[in-house]
């Protein structure tokens, strides 16, 4: 039985794949609604650092990275972009966040509200 020696689809993609890797998202994308904006405790940069200081996590502020974005909804009346860190930490604290996504990074208008700026 013989083999061939061209290359196939699959190695082409395999290739490509080499070349060019796909970028894991590191942020979930949460949406508030204006019902959620109502309550300060629902703004990470407010109630996450007290919860940080008294569950004795402050060694978690360096690795925490939320940006936020005004939407464009009642339903969808802010969106948070937190890395694993600040998700982990936020569903801790007993939020119930309406994930609506993932990304690489947030976008490029998004502000950073809470933690440190990404890094590739």
């Amino acid at each position: 039985m013989a083999f061939s020696t061209t290359p196939t689809s699959n190695d082409l993609l395999f290739r490509l794949e080499l070349e060019h890797p796909q970028r894991l998202p590191n942020y979930t994308v949460i949406a508030q609604s204006a019902a959620e904006l109502l309550d300060i405790q629902n703004s990470p940069s407010v109630s996450m650092g007290t919860y940080l200081i008294d569950s004795e996590q402050t060694r978690l502020l360096t690795t925490l990275s939320i940006y936020s974005l005004r939407g464009d909804s009642r339903g969808q009346a802010r969106l948070l972009y937190m890395n694993a860190t600040a998700l982990r930490i936020w569903k801790d604290m007993g939020k119930l966040p309406t994930q609506i996504g993932s990304q690489h990074r947030p976008p490029r208008d998004a502000l950073l509200s809470f933690g440190v700026p990404f890094s590739d």
